[in-house]
């Protein structure tokens, strides 16, 4: 089965690789996404927690405020949260700066692979989603 339009041939042979080359492509595609999704709850995690640092900003600083730790609730004065809240919030945008650079990395080397296929495979190839 053909997949060209009608009168179109594909005579370019496609090497052990490029095949390689085009697995490559695909895996840092799916990578890309995965980070990506990650990056997105992570953004999201940032979000709420710049919000309940606002929210907690608000109380009274000896009432005794309820902190998520893991799986239970502790009780902490409102200037400990605050403290923990911005180490959070550290912590948190170091990680999406580090999934950042990963991402750039693999937009990089996703360029640099399209230029190669593109380059061999002209119309032949899609690499766009």
């Amino acid at each position: 089965m053909e997949l060209l339009p009608q009168g179109q041939r594909n005579n370019t042979q496609v090497t052990f690789e490029d095949q390689q080359k085009i697995n490559e492509f695909s895996k840092l595609i799916m990578r890309k996404d995965a980070i990506a999704q990650e990056l997105s709850l992570q953004r999201e995690e940032k979000e709420y927690l710049d919000d309940v640092s606002l929210e907690i900003e608000l109380i009274d600083e000896d009432e005794p405020v309820q902190y998520k730790v893991g799986d239970l609730f502790i009780f902490m004065k409102q200037s400990k949260v605050t403290a923990q809240l911005e180490k959070d919030a550290e912590r948190l945008d170091n990680k999406i700066e580090t999934l950042e650079d990963k991402q750039r990395d693999i937009d990089s080397r996703l360029d640099a692979l399209k230029a190669i296929l593109y380059a061999k495979f002209g119309d032949n190839i899609n690499l766009e989603r």
